[in-house]
C-alpha cells in the first residue's frame, strides 16, 4: 500500500534541507521496498506570499491524508511585523500541532563520537551523551487566553495564560514513562513546582502515574536546575519530561551539546499523521547559499522510519550513515573544525544518501 508523505518545506533553509531528506528515504524506500509518494504543500511565509495565510486549508488537508509530515522550517523579517494570528510561528505550527493533535515532542540529543570537539563541554562531560526529551506541545503559555490591555494608570499590561489539565499531563508523562522502558528506564520530570500551581499538578499526576512502572525511576527537578545540571552533567538524563515552553527552551539548550542545533532531529506524536522536523529555525542569513545542514532533517527522516513507517532497519541505516560520513571528517559551515572537509548542503545529502545505498544493499 502506497503511503503519502507530505512535504511543508516553509521558509529560509527549509527550501534546501527539506529536499535532502526526501532524498535519503528515497534511497530507503528503494532499497526495502516501501511505496512512497510525495506531495508538497505551502506553510510559514511562503504560505503568506502565495495564498494569505500561513496555514491554508489545502496543507491541513494535505497533512490529514498523509501518514507523515516532512517539515522545513518556517518564519524570516519579512513576516516579523505582521499581527500576530498571520506571522509564520503562531499563525502556522501552533495551530497545526493543535489541529492534528500532536501533542508530544520527542528530540533525542545524540553525540556522534566524531562532533565531540563541536560541542562547548569537555570531551569527558559529553562522550557517550544519548538523552531523549518529551516535550508537551498542545498546552501550557503558548496555548492560553492572551491579552493586552492598558490599565487605569496608562500602563501598557500583557498576560499569557498558562493552563494544564490533569489528562494532559498524564498523557505526556505516561508517554515518557514507555519510551524509558526501552531505553535506561529513568525519567526526569522537570517543572518549578516551587513556584507554579501547574507545576505542582504536574508534579502530583507524575507521581501517579509512576506508580504503574515500578521498574522505571522517576525524579523531579526544577527547570533552573535542570538547565545547570544540563551543562554541569549531561550525562546523568536519561528521558526528560516537560511542560511546552520549559521543554522548548531546554532542548535549544541541550543541542549544543550534540554539537549544534543543526544535528537535533525530532518527531511529534498524538495524533493519526505525525510531524517530523530539524528543532532549528530557518536561518535567512544563510537561506540559499547552500550552507545549510541537513542532517537534522535527515534524522528526522530516521526518526519518521521508526515511528510512522515501521521500518526500523531504515532508521538504523540513516544514523549509521550519518555516523560514518562524519567519521570521514565532512562537515558543514556549522560543524567545521581545523583539518575537516568543508561541504554544502546538497553535498551533505549526497553523500549520507550514497552511504545508505551501499549499507543497505
Amino acid at each position: 500500500m502506497t503511503k503519502l508523505i507530505a512535504l511543508l518545506p516553509g521558509d529560509g533553509i527549509g527550501q534546501e534541507i527539506v529536499p535532502q531528506g526526501r532524498k535519503v528515504l528515497e534511497v530507503v524506500a528503494s532499497r526495502l521496498g516501501l511505496e512512497l509518494e510525495f506531495e508538497e504543500g505551502l506553510i510559514g511565509g511562503a504560505a503568506i506570499d502565495a495564498a494569505g495565510t500561513p496555514l491554508p486549508e489545502a496543507t491541513l488537508d494535505l497533512c490529514r491524508r498523509s501518514t507523515a509530515i516532512l517539515l522545513g522550517a518556517v518564519g524570516g523579517p519579512k513576516w516579523d511585523n505582521l499581527p500576530v494570528h498571520l506571522r509564520p510561528e503562531a499563525g502556522a505550527l501552533l495551530p497545526l500541532r493543535k489541529q492534528l493533535g500532536l501533542y508530544a515532542n520527542l528530540r533525542p540529543a545524540f553525540l556522534f563520537a566524531p562532533l565531540a570537539k563541536a560541542s562547548p563541554l569537555k570531551p569527558e562531560l559529553i562522550e557517550g551523551l544519548d538523552l531523549l526529551a518529551v516535550r508537551e506541545l498542545t498546552g501550557g503559555l503558548y496555548f492560553g487566553e492572551k491579552k493586552t490591555f492598558r490599565r487605569e494608570d496608562g500602563q501598557e499590561t500583557a498576560i499569557d495564560t498558562l493552563v494544564y489539565t490533569e489528562g494532559e499531563i498524564e498523557r505526556i508523562v505516561r508517554l515518557a514513562f514507555e519510551l524509558a522502558r526501552k531505553r535506561r528506564r529513568k525519567v526526569t520530570s522537570v517543572d518549578k513546582a516551587n513556584v507554579l500551581e501547574s507545576s505542582r499538578l504536574w508534579r502530583r499526576v507524575a507521581e501517579r502515574v509512576a506508580q504503574d512502572y515500578p521498574d522505571v525511576t522517576l525524579e523531579h527537578m526544577y527547570v533552573d536546575n535542570c538547565a545547570m545540571q544540563l551543562v554541569r552533567w549531561p550525562k546523568q538524563f536519561d528521558v526528560i519530561v516537560t511542560e511546552n515552553m520549559f521543554g522548548d527552551i531546554l532542548t535549544d539548550q541541550a543541542s549544543v551539546l550534540a554539537g549544534s542545533i543543526g544535528m537535533l532531529p525530532s518527531a511529534s506524536l498524538g495524533g493519526e499523521v505525525a510531524l517530523y522536523e530539524p528543532s532549528h529555525g530557518s536561518a535567512p542569513d544563510i537561506a540559499g547559499q547552500d550552507k545549510a545542514n541537513p542532517l537534522a532533517t535527515i534524522l528526522s527522516v530516521a526518526l519518521m522510519l521508526k515511528f510512522s513507517l515501521d521500518c526500523e532497519e531504515g532508521a538504523k541505516a540513516i544514523e549509521q550513515a550519518v555516523a560514518e560520513v562524519l567519521a570521514e571528517g565532512y562537515r558543514t559551515a556549522d560543524l567545521w573544525e581545523e583539518g575537516a572537509k568543508l561541504v554544502g548542503c546538497r553535498a551533505m545529502g549526497d553523500l549520507v544518501a550514497e552511504k545508505v545505498a551501499a549499507i543497505l544493499g
